[in-house]
């Protein structure tokens, strides 16, 4: 992408606060959810943030949209300083960026027609009413490929794919320049996801917009996105276009979840020492690097004493680990 940045994340940090914790873990000193996290997002780019559950993917989507309040770091939306929490936000801000939740049904208001759903946003930001406001509503659900009588209906009467497809229009209609997307295709059908993933290229291709793509399907994400940032307990591992990701030398990290995606070539090895990759633990390194105590390919005891350097693969790909990159692409055998 050679487009200009329009979000740009800094070593963001954030940490719950101890009455954000369980009862049992309030006396202890709270520990970084998200640590030392950077990455940029050009305008009309997708960038993907992949990782298991648990790895700071949400918790970073919603710093970003202003719903957490960063402990450390620096947020900046088309070169302004957004490192504040979204009521101190400007409306025009609020409307640049906004969010597509995984679960339309608890986003979508039951008891609205799906007019009103989407004429909200329309009210709000730009003060549409009437029959300017209905033709905008007419639009929006055949940008989503819905035909306007939908706009009478509620929820309820609709499929799982036409509720998050309404979700988008109800996005669309701030005319954002970024959509923070959180997992928004995992709950549906294999070929609904295909249908809504096309629906986001195509409106993206005619609208600019930019996605912050959240997801642990490896498959979706090669599929959509432009680069991608590989999480691990609140860190990144990895961060690359999706041709560097998905192409050896992988950190040992992306390397394990390639092997989870099922893999058509029965005759392909699974490499030694995958043990301890399947089995999660409680808690990562805190001193060292937070995949040591799963990593199959753990050096030593630097991997728990130290923290990783980040190795540069190419002007757009780094790693980072403490094995060098040209021995990480000797230990691997996942099909590419």
């Amino acid at each position: 992408m050679t487009n200009a940045t329009l979000l740009d994340v800094q070593k963001l940090e954030i940490t719950y606060g101890a009455s954000q914790l369980p009862r049992f873990a309030q006396r202890r000193k709270p520990q970084p959810t998200v640590r030392e996290v950077s990455f940029a997002v050009a305008a009309g780019e997708t960038l993907a943030l992949v990782g298991e559950s648990g790895s700071g993917k949400t918790t970073i989507a919603r710093a970003v949209a202003g719903l957490l309040a960063p402990s450390q770091g620096q947020i900046r939306f088309e070169n302004q300083d957004i490192t504040v929490p979204i009521e101190r936000r400007s409306r025009d801000l609020h409307r640049q960026i906004q969010f597509i939740f995984q679960n339309p049904d608890a986003s979508l208001n039951p008891r609205q027609r799906i007019a009103d759903i989407i004429g909200r946003p329309l009210e709000f930001f730009f003060g549409l009413s009437g029959s300017a406001k209905k033709r905008r509503i007419e639009e929006l659900l055949e940008a989503v490929h819905l035909a306007s009588s939908y706009a009478r209906r509620f929820p309820s009467q609709l499929s799982g794919g036409e509720r998050q497809r309404v979700a988008i229009a109800q996005a669309l209609a701030a005319e954002p320049k970024l959509a923070l997307c959180d997992e928004i295709v995992s709950a549906l059908d294999v070929s609904v996801q295909a249908t809504i993933l096309d629906l986001l290229k195509e409106l993206q291709a005619e609208r600019g917009i930019a996605y912050l793509f959240i997801a642990h399907d490896l498959a979706v994400v090669r599929w959509l996105a432009h680069r991608v940032g590989v999480l691990y307990r609140g860190q990144l591992m990895e961060i690359g276009t999706s041709e560097e990701v998905f192409s050896p030398p992988y950190h040992p990290y992306t390397e394990m979840l390639l092997q989870s995606v099922p893999e058509p070539d029965p005759n392909l090895p699974l490499p030694a020492g995958d043990e301890r990759a399947a089995e999660p633990t409680d808690a990562g390194s805190r001193q060292g690097c937070p995949f040591a105590s799963r990593c199959p390919r753990k050096v030593g005891t630097i991997c728990e004493q130290e923290r990783p350097p980040w190795q540069t693969v190419g002007p757009t790909h780094a790693i980072y680990c403490h094995i060098p990159v040209a021995q990480l692409a000797t230990m691997q055998n996942v099909s590419p």
